[in-house]
């Protein structure tokens, strides 16, 4: 395996300084946002270290020189819109924008794109499904064609009053992957693994990994901590009682996730996640928050 990190926490760093801050912490690679460049509309999204808006031949030269001088490899391209909003002229745009990142991974021969499925969170899943079937298998015969595997995070995208109440992704849990990957069984469409989220929906992440091991393409390393507190005052349908904590801050009993990993032959990168609010205070602890994740999770990689 291969550790780095998502580059979303660096957002305020050019590609440049990105790969340059890897390289001099020992990270083997980076996972890439390729958000359309503009205004975020939720944290973390909006951070565009590739423009594939307008990607050519020689800026994808230019990336795999710096790949090649920092020796950092790019584990994937990053991009998490919501391909199955109500909008359809909103599904129609961030479709099209997830084909040109795909095609921008190809170019520079990346092999992963990571996203969304996307979700009306005003409708179940069973409503939601009609969509996915009119919008996923284009996406994945596109990925086909470009040689690009898919990575779908299982984060539910459940935080905020206007997520309510289902959350803005289907990929959530055991249940939908197998019904995904029976509506679609192309070996270019899999996970992009996050045990975070697995806490707080009180599923073992290391039972998900030897049941999906094979469909892992990318891991994400991120813990998550449940307030007991805030769980006894709210109940599981309340919002705010798990927080997103550094690698091994949180719940996740990580030497059982890597042991699960390697026993599944997982071989790819596990790159760190940072969204733990207690480190976002300046850039400095936020680099803070990657060293202190790197070294922790060193023990299980080698």
């Amino acid at each position: 395996m291969q550790l780095g990190f998502v580059s979303a926490i660096l957002g305020d760093l050019s590609l440049e300084d990105v790969l340059a801050f890897a390289s001099d912490e020992g990270f083997a690679c980076v996972e890439l946002m390729a958000w359309p460049p503009g205004l975020a509309d939720r944290r973390y999204a909006g951070v565009t270290h590739v423009d594939v808006s307008d990607f050519t031949d020689d800026k994808a030269g230019r990336v795999r020189d710096l790949v090649r001088k920092t020796g950092v490899a790019i584990s994937g391209l990053g991009y998490y819109p919501n391909p199955l909003d109500p909008d359809e002229d909103h599904r129609v745009s961030v479709a099209g924008y997830l084909k040109r990142v795909l095609a921008a991974a190809a170019t520079m021969g990346v092999g992963v794109v990571n996203t969304f499925v996307g979700r009306d969170p005003r409708r179940s899943i069973e409503e939601n499904w009609p969509v996915f079937q009119e919008i996923w298998p284009d996406l994945v015969q596109y990925a086909e064609l470009n040689g690009v595997k898919i990575g779908l995070e299982n984060c539910p995208m459940l935080f905020t009053p206007d997520e309510w109440p289902g959350g803005k992704n289907l990929a959530i849990a055991p249940a939908v992957w197998r019904e995904i990957f029976t509506e679609i069984p192309s070996s270019f469409l899999g996970l992009n693994f996050d045990p975070s989220h697995l806490i707080w929906l009180h599923i073992d992440p290391v039972r998900c990994v030897r049941e999906f091991g094979p469909r892992i393409v990318h891991v994400h390393a991120k813990d998550a901590r449940i307030d007991h507190d805030k769980l006894y005052e709210q109940g599981v349908l309340g919002l705010g009682w798990h927080t997103p904590k550094l690698p091994g801050l949180g719940d996740v009993n990580w030497g059982a996730l890597f042991a699960a990993l390697t026993d599944a032959g997982y071989r790819g990168p596990v790159c760190i996640e940072v969204e733990d609010r207690a480190y976002e205070s300046s850039l400095e602890d936020r680099k803070r928050a990657l060293r202190q994740s790197k070294r922790f999770l060193e023990q299980f990689m080698g």
